[in-house]
C-alpha cells in the first residue's frame, strides 16, 4: 500500500499547530527547504490573489515534497482545472477560497478527490511517490488520504452554514479568511473585534461537532493571533514571505542606521 506524507496534516492529526507560510514573492524553489529549515509545516502557494504561475507553483512543489513541507495551493474560486493540475504536479492540497454554502464544499470534494470519494480524474505518474509507477487504486487511496482539501469562509453566510459545510465529507479544513470577512461584517483590519470573535467560536464548534480542522487566515498582529489559537485554531497561516523579508531588512538597516548615526 503506498502512503504519501503530509506534514500539515500529521500535525493537525496530532492536535498541534499546523503552520504555513504565504508564498506571492518567492520564485526560487530554494524557499521550500528554507521554510521547512525555519520550522513550517506548509507551503501557501497562492495563485489566487498573488502572479505565480502553476508552472512555478509545480515546480516548488515538488521541491517541498523532498524538503518534507506540505505545498498546498490556493487557486481562484471555481477554478478546478488549475486545482487538479496543481495536485497532479505535486500539490499536497487545495484552498478553495469563498465557500459559502454546503453545495459550495460538496462540488469542491466532488472536483478534487478521486473515486469513490469525488470524481478527479487520474493524473497518472506524478512527483508525490517520486516518479515511480503505482497502480491506480494505490496512488487514489494514497493521495485521498494525505491531500487536505481546504475551504475558506471569508463571509458572514459562509460562518452562518458553518456546521452544514463542516458536515460535508471529504472537507478537511475550515479556514477562515479574516480580510475578507471583516470587510464583509463592515469592519476591515479589525480583527479584535468581538463579531470576528464569534465567527471563530461557532466554525471551531463546527469542527469540533464533525471531526475537521479550523483554521485562521489573514491575522498576523501577535497581540491577536494567540486569541483564536487558544479557541482552537490549529491550521494556521503565519505570515507571508514578503513580510517576513522587509521585516528581517528594516530591522538589519535600522540597526546599522543607529550606528552610523552614533559615529
Amino acid at each position: 500500500m503506498t502512503t504519501i506524507r503530509n506534514a500539515a496534516r500529521e500535525k493537525l492529526e496530532q492536535s498541534q499547530l499546523s503552520l504555513g507560510v504565504g508564498v506571492r514573492l518567492t520564485r526560487s524553489v530554494e524557499i521550500a527547504k528554507a521554510m521547512a529549515v525555519a520550522g513550517f509545516d506548509w507551503l501557501f502557494l497562492d495563485m489566487e490573489h498573488g502572479v505565480m504561475s502553476l508552472e512555478a507553483c509545480a515546480q516548488i512543489s515538488t521541491a517541498a515534497l523532498d524538503a518534507g513541507i506540505a505545498p498546498i495551493a490556493r487557486v481562484p474560486n471555481g477554478e478546478y482545472a488549475i486545482a487538479t493540475r496543481a495536485l497532479d504536479n505535486g500539490a499536497l492540497g487545495i484552498v478553495m477560497p469563498h465557500v459559502d454554502t454546503a453545495a459550495e464544499a460538496r462540488e469542491v470534494v466532488n472536483r478534487l478527490k478521486y473515486p469513490p470519494v469525488g470524481h478527479r480524474s487520474m493524473g497518472g505518474i506524478g512527483p508525490h511517490y517520486g516518479l515511480r509507477s503505482v497502480s491506480t487504486g494505490d496512488a487514489a487511496s494514497a493521495l485521498n488520504a494525505a491531500n487536505l482539501t481546504v475551504v475558506m469562509l471569508e463571509t458572514p453566510t459562509a460562518i452562518a452554514n458553518a456546521a452544514e459545510i463542516a458536515s460535508v465529507p471529504g472537507v478537511d479544513v475550515l479556514l477562515i479568511g479574516s480580510n475578507d470577512l471583516c470587510a464583509e461584517m463592515g469592519i476591515p483590519g479589525d480583527f479584535g473585534n468581538e463579531k470576528v470573535a464569534e465567527a471563530y467560536r461557532a466554525v471551531i464548534a463546527a469542527c469540533a461537532k464533525h471531526n475537521k480542522f479550523p483554521g485562521m487566515a489573514g491575522i498576523y498582529n501577535e497581540a491577536i493571533m494567540p486569541r483564536y489559537i487558544e479557541m482552537g485554531a490549529r491550521f494556521i497561516l503565519s505570515g507571508q514571505d514578503a513580510a517576513f523579508l522587509m521585516a528581517g531588512a528594516a530591522q538589519r538597516t535600522g540597526f546599522l542606521r543607529k550606528l552610523t548615526a552614533a559615529v
